[in-house]
């Protein structure tokens, strides 16, 4: 065993994998090349496949969702959570998302968190817009677009072209203080 593997560089190589080659490579013996020891190393950190990709899972939604969204939470001005919001879906991998919305339309087990990491990510979407716009209703309609962008950008067959993603998201971002500006005067 690697002095280096930890259940962490685990997580890290099936994510790379399912970044890089899809859900369908995501694969036992795939991990274990990548990090360059043996099965028996897997073995040491997880009781079998099924507790890998649980624990996989919940690794992304922890440190993909749950420790993103507290960090958002933490800004105290709704602009700069809302752009902060944006920065985060940007920098997200995305060819990962990709494998796991994937993976959730096939498996009942995974379709749960994929749902968990949609709802946490738009409640918070929601909450900050909100705070800007002072409609529910529009502020559902933001939080929608963005969720629909992020999983649009993602499951589109066509190459990923972050510079387009990041100029939609900004357009995105004016619409949301145009909105805001317009509630003032009304």
């Amino acid at each position: 065993m690697s002095p280096t593997t930890s259940r962490e560089t685990y997580f890290e190589a099936g994510l790379d994998i399912l970044a890089t080659s899809g859900y369908g490579a995501l694969k036992l013996s795939e991990v274990c090349q990548r990090l360059c020891v043996t099965t028996g190393s897997f073995y040491h950190f997880f009781k079998n496949w099924g507790a890998y990709t649980e624990a996989l899972l919940q690794h992304w939604l922890n440190t993909r969702t749950v420790q993103e969204m507290a960090f958002a939470r933490s800004i105290p001005g709704a602009f700069d959570r809302v752009s902060a919001l944006v920065q985060i879906g940007l920098s997200l991998p995305h060819g990962a998302e990709a494998a796991i919305r994937t993976w959730s339309n096939i498996s009942d087990e995974v379709r749960p968190i994929q749902e968990e990491v949609d709802k946490n990510r738009y409640d918070i979407f929601y909450e900050s817009t909100f705070e800007l716009v002072g409609d529910p209703e529009q502020a559902h309609r933001f939080a929608n677009w963005a969720l629909y962008l992020l999983i649009g950008y993602e499951q589109a067959s066509l190459p990923r072209d972050l510079e387009s993603l990041k100029w939609i998201a900004d357009q995105l971002l004016d619409a949301i203080v145009a909105q805001a500006e317009a509630n003032l005067v009304n």
